[in-house]
């Protein structure tokens, strides 16, 4: 299974200056395969350390943070010998020892040459009186589920995606009878490896949901773990919310529809719980299309969507004959599948911050704005094949300079003031802007 991250890897692995290197991410999306693979590729020889129930690695932090020290207990563990500049340390599960984590900041210091790279989730979250998190000290990626993209490879269909990589915008809208139903199949499997490999292993769609199953009850334990039990209840309360939410045709997050009675300041702390921890991805309301678009970013208003869209076919009970062939009752729900989609491959393949617009006192709404350097696009997401783009043509001829886009089941279409692309194409930026 190929992650297109790798390639950051490499390019740390080569640049001159570098910092010991941070994978951040929810758990269970292939953090620990990424580094390991990446290790076993580059490097002749990894020094593995995983601190998960590793009492003997947390006793040996807690003592300091002298990196001859460390190194000496880190190679006695790992039973590797470590020669500085050519040996990779992979420090896994790193927040179940936070002084490992402050440790980076005295390893980037004391030993630069010392590749360190590291993987953890909850870093945000995770620090603890006398730890800290090494601020410039490190360099940090963020790894999300498999895009679209990334789905293609693991399906044996690298060279549709090469095709949607080329950038040859008129062949790419020919192949639409092949990708549809690939994209498709993705909504429902998702972009979690563990379910892609179910999948393409078995070639069953029963057994993709049964591992997305199992990563909803994890991650429902998780929570439980690292909450007192009120703080559990509003954050588990928040989390089940999610689909309801996304399947309202308003798909702001109301706090009172998460239970009768429930106010927001009982639910802040859950939302940023969630969003911390990977599991959600928080889209702000702006009150105009500004640059940064950041500046213009609310904090009351905003939509609250999943890491993956299959875990949100999964949550919502969607079957796969609902999702891949469609019908009725899929129907009122499949705008808020694609607009998962679409936030899933902005954050994960383009890199960007999405946000979104409504206007004070009436019906009109932008799906999505993000921000490529100083150009902004306006986005409007379409399930089908529908070409009607009211509330965003009112949008451009209020604020004009901006670069419409609607992403939609159709082939490429520029009209001038607004460009048409194809949902499976989304994921790679060349192909809209």
């Amino acid at each position: 299974m190929e992650r297109h991250v790798m390639q950051k890897l490499v390019g740390w692995k080569g640049s001159r200056r570098k910092k010991p290197l941070i994978i951040n991410g929810a758990r269970q999306v292939g953090k620990t395969w990424l580094l390991k693979e990446f290790g076993a590729r580059h490097f002749d020889n990894v020094a593995y350390i995983n601190f998960d129930n590793n009492a003997a690695m947390r006793l040996l932090f807690d003592e300091g943070y002298d990196t001859t020290r460390l190194l000496t207990g880190i190679q006695a563990e790992a039973e590797e010998r470590i020669i500085e500049g050519e040996t990779l340390i992979i420090f896994d599960e790193i927040q179940e020892c936070p002084k490992a984590l402050t440790s980076l900041k005295y390893f980037s210091e004391n030993t630069p040459s010392q590749l360190i790279v590291a993987a953890g989730s909850l870093l945000g979250l995770a620090v603890h009186q006398g730890t800290g998190y090494p601020v410039g000290k490190v360099t940090t990626l963020d790894l999300f589920p498999l895009s679209f993209r990334e789905f293609l490879d693991a399906t044996g269909n690298q060279s549709l995606r090469e095709l949607i990589d080329s950038n040859d915008v008129s062949v790419i809208s020919s192949f639409s009878a092949k990708l549809v139903p690939l994209l498709r199949q993705y909504y429902f499997t998702g972009g979690m490896p563990e379910v892609v490999a179910a999948f393409t292993e078995s070639n069953l769609v029963t057994d993709a949901r049964e591992v997305q199953n199992q990563i909803l009850s994890d991650y429902r334990r998780d929570i439980s773990k690292h909450l007192t039990v009120s703080e559990a209840e509003h954050t588990l309360a928040t989390w089940d919310s999610i689909p309801a939410h996304l399947g309202q045709e308003n798909r702001k997050f109301i706090f009172g529809h998460i239970k009768e009675g429930s106010r927001a300041r009982d639910y802040r702390s859950a939302i940023t719980w969630l969003v911390e921890a990977g599991l959600a991805v928080r889209v702000r309301r702006i009150t105009k299309p500004g640059i940064p678009l950041v500046a213009y970013a609310g904090e009351s208003s905003f939509k609250l969507f999943l890491l993956d869209i299959g875990l949100l076919g999964a949550m919502a009970g969607l079957d796969a004959s609902s999702v891949i062939s469609g019908n009725r009752m899929f129907a009122e729900f499949k705008g808020a599948l694609t607009e998962q989609y679409v936030c899933q491959q902005l954050v994960s393949d383009c890199g960007l911050q999405p946000f979104y617009w409504s206007a004070e006192n009436s019906r009109g709404e932008i799906d999505f704005l993000v921000q490529n350097e100083s150009r902004i696009y306006p986005i409007e997401v379409k399930a089908e094949e529908n070409l009607r783009s009211k509330s965003l043509r009112a949008f451009n001829e209020k604020y004009r300079g901006m670069k419409p886009r609607r992403f939609s089941l159709s082939g490429y279409r520029d009209e001038g003031w607004m460009c048409n692309v194809p949902l499976f194409a989304v994921g790679d930026i060349k192909n809209w802007e």
